[in-house]
């Protein structure tokens, strides 16, 4: 099977769908190894989380046509041209579009739908931004052959805005790197919090600053935690959203108990994740939410929210609190700090669940995909 790949955030993004798109690739490529797949993209980089995928032996990336649409054009419209004549079984849009004249290309398609937050949280996202996610991913979601959700929640909402058949849709979780199963030992864990200077103990929250992963909820309930420890904030500002936090916390008087840290090598993350006591994921809205599975895998207790999908990430096991009150925010992380919590009854439980999402399983899964595709076609 020859497969096609868009892989501008594969290329391009460091985070979220980028990671998505390389342990698609990554794990397709390793456990398929007779498989061709072709990475399509408008550019290369020098991005550091390709070298994996560039000693891979049956993964190729291909670039627009010296004579050819190039960039955006390129990728909505005239990559279709090079699909064909690169004899292409089947095309998969790694991040929620297709190429919007796939449906007249006469090949195979499948999207992978991470989330329509959009349409859930629209007063996080500018009209404008709406509009062009709602008209390119609807698009995509008409015109693929199969779709593929992320979490049950997402397959619920694709079928609640854009009238798709459920038939349509397969369900395959993601799955996490498999750097935060192992285990760092003591010299390295130290090595590390010496060059970044984190403090001996401290909470975690990962994921981009931005008024949806809810970070305000965490500042909010620091006051009220009896114990007076550090919050380790990993992320990158979103639209200025930072300095809100900021004088949040100043005005709650916990602004002197933030470490903030954005642009870390990757590499670092199991570790960060590793030393933390508590995994704080109390976003408001997500499409799977990786941090709550990249904590149980870390074997670290997780605090998550209720309301979207971060039950499927965390399993029955991980405590979920309300996203919009601190004070049950609070409540649960002193009652793990103070060992009234069966912290390694939770842990244990979370490792167990985290099992399901093992990579292998989504390569296998993802390969069936394709096939149903094919024959659907």
């Amino acid at each position: 099977m020859k497969i096609g790949f868009d892989g501008k955030r594969a290329v391009s993004n460091m985070t979220g769908l980028g990671n998505y798109s390389r342990l698609v690739i990554e794990r397709i490529a390793e456990e398929y190894p007779l498989e061709t797949l072709n990475i399509y993209t408008p550019e290369l980089s020098d991005n550091p989380r390709l070298e994996k995928i560039r000693q891979l032996h049956n993964v190729s990336f291909h670039l627009p046509p010296q004579f050819a649409f190039h960039g955006s054009l390129w990728r909505t419209f005239g990559i279709t041209n090079n699909l064909k004549a690169d004899g292409i079984d089947v095309f998969h849009g790694l991040s929620n579009e297709l190429p919007l004249n796939i449906a007249g290309a006469h090949i195979p398609s499948v999207v992978t739908i991470h989330d329509v937050i959009y349409r859930t949280m629209p007063e996080c996202y500018k009209p404008a931004d709406r509009k062009i996610y709602d008209f390119k991913y609807g698009r995509s979601c008409q015109n693929a052959t199969r779709i593929i959700a992320v979490s049950e929640c997402t397959k619920r909402d694709i079928v609640r805005f854009y009238g798709i058949s459920e038939e349509k849709i397969d369900v395959i979780y993601q799955g996490c790197d498999e750097s935060f199963r192992k285990k760092w030992d003591a010299d390295r864990m130290s090595d590390l919090k010496t060059r970044l200077r984190l403090p001996e103990k401290y909470l975690l929250q990962v994921g981009t600053i931005e008024k949806r992963k809810n970070l305000e909820l965490t500042i909010r309930a620091l006051s009220g935690i009896s114990e007076d420890i550090p919050l380790v904030i990993v992320g990158r500002d979103h639209h200025g959203y930072l300095d809100y936090i900021v004088k949040l916390a100043k005005e709650l008087g916990v602004y002197s108990r933030l470490r903030f840290y954005h642009n870390l090598p990757f590499s670092d993350l199991p570790g960060i994740y590793q030393g933390a006591e508590i995994i704080m994921y109390p976003s408001k809205y997500e499409g799977f939410g990786i941090p709550v599975l990249e904590g149980l895998e870390s074997e670290r207790p997780v605090i998550a929210a209720t309301g979207s999908c971060l039950e499927e990430a965390g399993g029955e096991h991980t405590i979920y609190v309300n996203p919009d009150d601190p004070k049950d925010l609070s409540q649960a992380a002193d009652a793990i700090l103070k060992g009234e919590a069966d912290t390694t009854g939770i842990i244990q439980a979370g490792k167990i669940h985290a099992s399901r999402f093992d990579t292998r399983n989504m390569a296998s899964e993802i390969m069936k995909t394709y096939s149903k595709a094919i024959s659907d076609y």
